[in-house]
């Protein structure tokens, strides 16, 4: 077998989320099905991803693995060879490399899968590496226009229009008070058997050149909804009708605030999935496959956005 990573993107408008649902166009669903087709697979691959995003949520820096068995990359090799010139004797000319070969995937799959997904990047993975669970980070960007007429129509799909006035300077005190290692129950949806401690490394809000509101949410990972319910309060302070101290107050209660309105998924883009060097991605994973709990803190199984 040989373990592929995938760098990928894609506009999470028309999908049903990343995980694969019966009856449901979603991301996972449409790579598996674009490699099986490609390879020539009996059954489509299983993918493994960094993040799990929701329905309507975009990805610019995506990161997946798939474990395929080392003769399917052959069949490049023979699509490959469709375009020797006439006069080449079978088997001539150079044998095709690994790099070649998954050269020759990305383009494939760029012909079969629609324009709102694209895989940009394929590689042999390093020794040890687990998309999901040797990752150090994930960066989300959360976008939202203030502007008293509405936000940019051409933007209408990544940005979120709010129809009051933000305070930049009130969200960022608030922000602040939430960083570090806690338990989010307050602000994720409970799913059983999963953690919600999760260590917030950065959260802070700045205006783009176009007066967009851009959050930028790093942590090492997050629980369901976390990142839009955590924006959701935020507003809610921006707009004056919460105190700065009220997040914290509400994450201090570890408990699900009925207070707290979850944000259009739409505004949220996962940008980055970051790892340690390559000689550190099998003792990372190891490690994050440990369960945290609130009376010994190690780190968290992944359940995303």
């Amino acid at each position: 077998m040989v373990r592929l990573r995938l760098d990928l993107g894609y506009d999470g408008t028309d999908f049903s989320g990343w995980a694969r649902q019966p009856g449901r166009r979603t991301v996972q669903g449409e790579i598996e099905q674009a490699l099986g087709r490609i390879l020539r697979l009996a059954e489509p691959p299983a993918l493994t991803v960094a993040g799990r995003t929701d329905a309507g949520v975009h990805a610019r820096g995506q990161v997946a693995h798939v474990d395929l068995p080392g003769a399917a990359l052959a069949e490049l090799d023979r699509r490959s060879a469709r375009t020797a010139q006439p006069d080449d004797e079978p088997g001539a000319g150079p044998a095709v490399g690994v790099d070649e070969r998954l050269a020759t995937l990305v383009r494939r799959l760029g012909g079969v899968l629609e324009p709102d997904v694209r895989v940009h990047r394929v590689c042999v993975a390093s020794e040890g590496f687990d998309a999901r669970f040797s990752a150090l980070f994930r960066r989300y960007a959360y976008r939202v226009s203030d502007a008293p007429g509405g936000g940019d129509p051409l933007r209408r799909r990544e940005v979120v229009w709010h129809n009051r006035p933000l305070a930049l300077d009130a969200m960022n005190a608030a922000a602040a008070r939430l960083l570090g290692e806690h338990d989010f129950a307050a602000f994720c949806k409970k799913r059983e058997g999963a953690t919600t401690i999760r260590e917030l490394q950065r959260l802070r809000w700045a205006r783009d050149a176009d007066g967009v509101l851009v959050a930028t949410v790093v942590a090492d990972a997050f629980c369901h909804s976390m990142v839009r319910a955590l924006v959701g309060a935020l507003l809610a302070v921006g707009d004056g009708r919460r105190p700065v101290e009220w997040p914290a107050q509400v994450l201090t209660r570890a408990v699900r605030d009925s207070g707290v309105h979850v944000a259009p998924a739409h505004g949220l883009c996962l940008e980055e999935v970051g790892y340690p060097p390559a000689e550190e991605l099998a003792a990372r994973a190891a490690a994050t496959r440990r369960v945290r709990t609130a009376s010994a803190v190690g780190d968290a199984p992944l359940q995303d956005e």
